[in-house]
């Protein structure tokens, strides 16, 4: 298997492909050049963050800890873990599979959320494992929407971004986003490897 490129081969190939952007910018663009300057600039985007990765492993490499990392990236240590971490599975010693093979999660979990919102729980429920179908009664869910509208008013429509989705251990996570009258939201729902709703929550858009 031949070695991951280094760090300042994948800056030079960026640097590289960033003056080929630039100087295509820099020309008079007839109409379907256009679509070839969005192709360019999303590969700059996915190398970048290539490069950006093997930056945090070297400082990480170095001794920095996830709280130098993620003050620098104006996020929590966690967030940044989560984004660029190498998580050890204490099962097996090995690295874990960040892999999300269920492909159809975040259209689901988009289905779940507005049916749970809507008050359709007969329908939400059959999604649902055992332990949140013992749990998520009537009760909870009117208590929970309480709690948020409380906090930030009105449910006023989902978010124009699209939904996140994450492997996180054996389970698939999916962010929702919320649009409230006095601030955004997120609806998190987790799949087990059953992709069964194994959690559902409302979260403040910024929580990791």
């Amino acid at each position: 298997m031949a070695d991951s490129p280094s760090p300042a081969a994948l800056s030079g190939l960026l640097a590289e492909r960033s003056s080929l952007l630039a100087e295509a910018l820099g020309s008079p663009l007839a109409p379907p050049a256009y679509l070839d300057v969005v192709r360019q600039a999303r590969g700059l985007d996915e190398l970048a963050e290539q490069v950006l990765k093997l930056c945090v492993q070297l400082c990480r490499d170095a001794g920095h800890t996830w709280q130098e990392i993620g003050d620098l990236l104006g996020v929590t240590r966690q967030a940044a873990f989560q984004r660029f971490g190498r998580p050890i599975d204490p099962r097996t010693g090995e690295p874990m599979d960040r892999t999300v093979r269920m492909a159809d999660a975040a259209p689901r979990a988009v289905a779940i959320v507005k049916a749970v919102l809507d008050g359709r729980m007969d329908e939400a429920r059959r999604s649902f494992n055992a332990q949140v179908l013992e749990a998520f009664t009537d009760e909870v869910r009117g208590s929970g929407l309480a709690t948020v509208a409380g906090l930030v008013g009105a449910f006023e429509g989902f978010g124009e971004d699209e939904p996140s989705v994450r492997r996180i251990g054996d389970q698939t996570v999916v962010d929702v986003p919320l649009r409230y009258e006095a601030g955004d939201m997120k609806a998190r729902v987790t799949f087990d490897t059953d992709e069964k709703v194994a959690g559902i929550f409302i979260l403040a858009s910024e929580a990791p």
